[in-house]
């Protein structure tokens, strides 16, 4: 099962162009399952867990078996969709292969997950956040200038952590104010950002080439840590709640919700949706409705000024 789980494992690699945290996860929720796999046909012999396990001894029956482990282990709900998910897809590419003559997961269904989404800065919340962090940024202080720069683009582009780290230089341009990411299954898009943005990102520009300068590298990416290596997805996301927990209100914040954020403003503001489908890179427009917040007040407000009996 282990070559198996390779050999899939590679799929998503090199044909699927997966993003690295895709393949880390799945990789772990696989292997996950393939223990529990060898625990239990252990428990059935009575001996030691068995180094091979055999995929066509795998039924409907074992893999709710394993969904059951996983609640008994207090796991959360969307926790456990997603390695069902992973696990599906194993097998719908055995499957696909002709490894196995049916995918057992199918008949398998997902764990009814609550879609409740939290709590996000308001535009009024976000505006002080960052114009706080711009005051800030005046003192001189490279880091603040850097950190300023990040957090104005992530909130004027909705870009992901990873493709905002991602990005080099050469991916913005200043005159027309876009941006070009490479996103998920490396899939490229042109993003626009505001003048807030720009203002930010070039004022930056300096601190960043006295980094080069000073650490003798030439890194071609935007944002760079102090010893002049491209910046990573936990470093913005430490300086973002640190930033929060001294400037911002009291909101549970993430690199994604600035992202979450962007899209409910936009929408709020009477952006199209399709619109913001194409700025935030998803396949589907379902996708997207998850992402934004329209309030009751405001849907109310749409609806008295646009509806003829209202």
């Amino acid at each position: 099962m282990d070559d198996l789980i390779e050999r899939y494992i590679q799929y998503l690699q090199y044909e699927r162009n997966a993003s690295p945290h895709t393949v880390r996860n799945y990789r772990s929720d696989l292997m996950q399952f393939r223990n529990f796999l060898a625990q239990s046909q252990s428990l059935g012999t009575g001996g030691q867990p068995s180094a091979k396990v055999s995929l066509k001894s795998v039924d409907a029956l074992r893999i709710r078996g394993f969904l059951a482990h996983l609640f008994e282990k207090e796991k959360k709900k969307s926790s456990i969709a997603r390695k069902l998910a992973a696990v599906r897809a194993f097998f719908k590419f055995l499957s696909r292969e002709r490894v196995l003559a049916e995918n057992p997961a199918a008949a398998v269904s997902t764990p009814k997950v609550p879609h409740t989404l939290p709590r996000i800065m308001t535009e009024e919340e976000m505006n002080d956040f960052l114009d706080r962090i711009a005051q800030g940024a005046q003192t001189g202080d490279p880091a603040l200038i850097r950190d300023r720069a990040i957090l104005e683009l992530l909130y004027a582009s909705g870009l992901r952590v990873s493709e905002l780290v991602g990005l080099d230089l050469r991916h913005v341009n200043f005159g027309d104010g876009m941006v070009l990411v490479r996103g998920k299954g490396n899939k490229e898009r042109i993003v626009p950002f505001g003048s807030k943005a720009r203002e930010a990102i070039q004022a930056y520009l300096p601190v960043r080439e006295k980094v080069l300068h000073e650490t003798k590298t030439h890194v071609p990416a935007l944002f760079l840590n102090t010893r002049g290596g491209r910046l990573t997805a936990r470093s913005v996301d430490r300086l973002l709640k640190k930033y929060v927990r001294r400037l911002g209100p009291n909101v549970k914040v993430s690199p994604h919700s600035l992202r979450h954020a962007f899209a409910s403003h936009l929408l709020a503001e009477g952006a199209d949706l399709r619109a913001i489908q194409e700025m935030l890179g998803h396949k589907s427009l379902a996708t997207t409705q998850k992402y934004t917040q329209v309030s009751i007040k405001q849907l109310m407000d749409v609806y008295d000024k646009t509806h003829p009996k209202a």
